[in-house]
């Protein structure tokens, strides 16, 4: 009975022990193969490194936008990284062909494609985006209420600064299925104000004193290809409106700026013609007329007021 319990005892022992054994053999037996998959994983480093400087260098006497030659520096390195580890996985495992390393790495790619649904598709806006033509680094931008310059553009997200200095991270594919408005897209853009005056003035006067005012300012464009408009809009409650259109910068610096010097500039014309710009006047009718009280019976009011 001892010599039983003994060997049930040992036996769990000796097959762990041959099961170690063969590991140990077989890593030996492997280790030539390690070491040159080792050393394949070093050239695929060195020679990454390299491609990606002279890919540099090469890209910068294209003209090319400086994100652009980003995504095809970043791009070839993938390229190269996946190159070398495939080759390493054949040597360390030689029973490996590529045509089933292939048929593994798409059905990896498709599960990590759903676990990364959302990387990828920023991933991919992040590409569209780059190729664009219209959104530039250095552009204002707005999109979903985020409004501000443009400061990188990545293959995952864009760095947007406001204009009061706070940096917002957008998701690239936030810009791309969305209304994207490029406020800098050309150099120059179009400013509107109201401008009202009493119904007691002379328009055409009105509107001569205005356009004037706007002509005289040095943020304003002045050519036939950007006239400065000026039309009566509306008959309002206090005032007839003027409605002045005129082009200047397209940076919303500019845009502030000009505004300033126009909305200034007309205000001094107006007064210096004698033309008035009304307040908002109030006409208060009443259903019934309001009894005055007068003599003593004001006093006695006033005294129960008090």
């Amino acid at each position: 009975m001892e010599t039983a319990i003994q060997a049930i005892d040992i036996e769990p022992v000796n097959i762990l022990q041959e099961q170690l054994t063969g590991m140990a053999r077989a890593a030996v037996t492997m280790l030539p193969q390690i070491l040159v998959a080792l050393l394949v994983i070093v050239v695929t480093a060195l020679l990454a490194h390299g491609a990606r400087w002279l890919l540099k260098r090469g890209l910068k006497r294209t003209g090319l936008r400086p994100s652009l030659q980003e995504l095809f520096v970043m791009l070839l390195g993938i390229a190269i990284w996946v190159l070398g580890f495939m080759i390493a996985a054949v040597v360390m495992f030689p029973s490996l062909t590529p045509a089933s390393m292939l048929a593994g790495l798409g059905i990896g790619t498709v599960a990590i494609g759903f676990a990364f649904k959302d990387i990828f598709e920023n991933f991919l806006a992040g590409i569209i985006i780059l190729f664009r033509k219209e959104m530039r680094t250095g552009d204002f931008i707005e999109c979903e209420g985020i409004e501000g310059r443009v400061e990188r553009i990545s293959v995952r997200e864009t760095h947007i600064r406001r204009t009061d200095g706070q940096l917002i991270i957008v998701p690239n594919a936030m810009l791309f299925t969305n209304p994207l408005r490029i406020v800098t897209d050309l150099e120059l853009r179009r400013i509107t104000i109201i401008a009202g005056v009493a119904y007691g003035e002379d328009v055409d006067e009105a509107r001569s004193v205005i356009r004037k005012a706007v002509e005289g300012c040095e943020t304003v464009v002045r050519n036939a290809a950007r006239p400065i408009q000026i039309f009566a809009q509306e008959f309002a409650d206090s005032s007839i409106n003027f409605e002045v259109t005129w082009w200047t910068g397209s940076k919303p610096v500019d845009e502030r700026k000009s505004r300033d010097e126009v909305i200034a500039s007309v205000k001094r014309a107006l007064d210096t013609a004698g033309i008035e710009i009304p307040f908002p006047y109030r006409t208060l009718t009443f259903k019934e007329p309001l009894p005055l009280i007068r003599g003593a019976n004001a006093e006695n009011a006033e005294g129960q007021d008090e």
